[in-house]
């Protein structure tokens, strides 16, 4: 069958290219005829013959070269149904060539023609090769908008006068397989405007997109700006958007020069489009040097974050690669997306609590990582409300019991993944966010062997639990949309963002330091929300409406990256600081911990207090009866948690500070 296919394509080749070959041998011909013609203002009785004689003596030989040159020069090779400015370039140096040839043919054998014969002689082949190639294409294009007329076209307005805009349009022109007709151009630049670029004029700048969008009925605006910076891509977002056209962009990696760029890569505008600042970059493989050949270990790996941190960590070959993860669907997946792609990577996948003491101990001491990622944790406000002692479980003991096996087992450098809801906070999962900065500051200024730091940024789009996902769901079942306050904002960044900060922790760390990302101007959840609705194709309140909640438990209008006392220091990329530490009384710390715990595994309201003395912005109102009862009353009504599983028995308290710290 593949050779019958073959043996057809090739027929067809061999037809087209025989069909070339036919037409420029008689557009040789001619070329050679009509200079004389055109010289004698076609009066063919007053050329002289013996100029016509040097003609026809010169032919044979003026076919047989040009055909040569035209061969060498690919002009039997090329798809002419996609010909650009390099194939017209090629058809001109052919024909100037072959009109050199032919002079010097007709020096050897001494036969006059007028001195303009060479020049015109040159343009008339030209003319006549331009115009069996470029034919095709033309008739290609013509029989694509016929063909379109009988079918649903798309109106599109294309934004952007530039390489990319040009390249696009003629992409779209040229597509068989697309939809789409151009009706017209945006572009800034007043330079620009009344001109026509392959024939579609540029209206203006972006003050007349909602007026050429109602006047030529567009259905789709396409985005060609991919080197333009995000606010400015923003901004145009904004005005298309009052126009209730569906929005496509260029993908901001795009190439001109490599030929990226054709219909299939506009996709969708994304929400990223609208944090109004540029995605931060960082050059990973600069970078992640100390990563090569080293054991590496991510606790949450099979989270948003931590399987980030894992799918780049698993590129720059680590020795090994141990991921630990409470939850063995989320284990699952990262680990068979990696043995896909990395065969050769030395994977450990382990199901593990970071809240068991032993079990991580005894993983520390069994593979001694040189590097560990801490992204284990509780991170939804709300339900931290409701469960608050399972978030100074998780979060707190968690990061203290990781970080001090850490510390005992000789780790180079420990990175803890915190949230900038650690600053002033008001809810229990900023609160033990908090406390974990503190605990990794302090364990990190006794530490010997261990670089401790902490990193720092606010909402991640697109991961568990963040309000995007959410939105997008809502939207599809029809709404409503929920937000909890019109007023209420937040910072935001993307997954590949906030791990590209945490990698760059790792390589800039010395111990002790808090990274913080300057993630720009804050972003309204509220109006976050309209530009999903309308990227979606709806209109807000009126397809889908948008309903306030209220604030849930512990939520807070607007979030901090700094403390006050806190300052910032610059680093070598201006858009990560660093936060400088805050002296804190390690004896109280230590003390105020103890009692925490206690608390927290015993299961009572009274954690609250704790949290208090040690993160002065959260308040609470103190209740006078217990959440539960505790493990000596629980445990003989057969209800309660067993102790051994978290390693702690009534009366027992913490690890000395002492030996954390050695």
């Amino acid at each position: 069958m593949f050779n019958l296919q073959k043996r057809v394509m090739n027929t067809k080749l061999m037809t087209r290219r025989s069909f070339l070959i036919a037409y420029d041998i008689m557009a040789v011909c001619l070329a050679c005829i009509a200079p004389l013609w055109i010289r004698y203002e076609f009066h063919y009785n007053e050329i002289p013959s013996y100029f016509v004689n040097s003609v026809w003596h010169m032919m044979p030989f003026s076919v047989i070269l040009t055909l040569g040159v035209f061969w060498v020069l690919r002009l039997y090779h090329s798809l002419w149904a996609y010909a650009g400015v390099t194939e017209m370039q090629n058809i001109v140096v052919a024909c100037f060539v072959s009109a050199a040839l032919q002079g010097v043919g007709l020096a050897i054998l001494h036969d006059p023609v007028p001195r303009s014969y060479y020049f015109i002689y040159a343009f008339v082949l030209m003319a006549f090769t331009m115009l069996s190639r470029f034919s095709y294409r033309f008739a290609r294009e013509t029989r694509h908008r016929m063909y379109n007329k009988k079918r649903n076209v798309i109106s599109v307005m294309i934004v952007g006068a530039g390489d990319a805009g040009n390249t696009l349009i003629k992409e779209i022109n040229s597509s068989y397989h697309s939809t789409m007709i151009i009706k017209c151009i945006i572009d800034d630049d007043p330079n620009k405007w009344g001109r026509y670029v392959q024939g579609i004029k540029i209206v203006g700048g972006r003050d007349k997109i909602v007026e050429n969008a109602r006047l030529h009925s567009i259905d789709e605006i396409i985005i060609a700006m991919p080197s333009a910076p995000r606010p400015t891509i923003k901004g145009l977002i904004e005005v298309c958007q009052e126009t209730n056209c569906k929005l496509r962009t260029l993908p901001g990696i795009y190439q001109l020069v490599n030929g990226e760029v054709d219909v299939s890569k506009i996709r969708d505008v994304d929400v990223e489009d609208l944090l109004g600042r540029d995605p931060i970059t960082i050059n990973l493989d600069k970078i992640m040097g100390y990563v090569q050949g080293k054991t590496v270990l991510v606790t949450g790996g099979g989270g948003s974050i931590g399987s980030e941190l894992c799918r780049q960590i698993a590129t720059h070959h680590p020795e090994q690669l141990i991921i630990i993860d409470i939850y063995e669907n989320n284990a699952y997946e990262i680990q068979q997306e990696l043995l896909l792609r990395h065969p050769d990577l030395n994977l450990v996948v382990l199901i593990a609590s970071v809240r068991n003491t032993r079990r991580m101990n005894w993983i520390f001491d069994h593979y001694k990582p040189d590097i560990v990622y801490h992204a284990a944790a509780h991170k939804h406000v709300p339900l931290m409300e409701k469960s608050p002692n399972e978030a100074i479980k998780n979060n707190v003991f968690g990061t203290w019991k990781v970080a001090s096996a850490a510390a005992n087992s000789g780790v180079q450098t420990f990175v803890m993944i915190s949230t900038d809801k650690a600053v002033n906070p008001t809810n229990v999962m900023g609160c033990t966010k908090r406390i974990c900065e503190m605990i990794i500051q302090t364990i990190g200024k006794h530490s010997k062997h261990t670089k401790f730091v902490a990193v720092r940024f606010g909402n991640v789009l697109g991961s568990n639990g963040s309000v995007i996902p959410l939105f997008k769901q809502q939207i599809a079942e029809g709404g409503p949309v929920t937000v909890t306050d019109k007023n209420i904002i937040r910072y935001f960044m993307t997954i590949p963002e906030a791990v590209s900060l945490v990698i760059q922790a790792g390589a800039y760390a010395k111990g002790g330091q808090i990274f913080v990302l300057d993630m720009g101007e804050p972003v309204k959840i509220y109006d976050l929300a309209r530009h999903l609705i309308q990227l979606s194709g709806y209109e807000p309140d009126v397809d889908i409406p948008i309903i306030c909640t209220g604030l849930r438990p512990g939520e807070k209008l607007y979030e901090e990256r700094l403390m006050a006392e806190e300052g910032l220091q610059k680093t070598e990329n201006g858009l990560i600081n660093i936060a400088k530490p805050i002296d804190l009384d390690e004896n109280k710390l230590w003390h105020t911990l103890d009692k925490l715990y206690a608390e927290a595994y015993a299961e009572t309201d009274e954690m609250k207090k704790y949290l208090a003395e040690l993160v002065p912005t959260y308040t609470y109102e103190a209740k006078e009866e217990i959440i539960q009862q505790d493990f000596s009353i629980a445990g003989k009504a057969g209800k309660a948690e067993s102790p051994e599983k978290e390693n702690y028995r009534p009366g027992e308290t913490l690890p000395s500070p002492g030996k954390v710290r050695a």
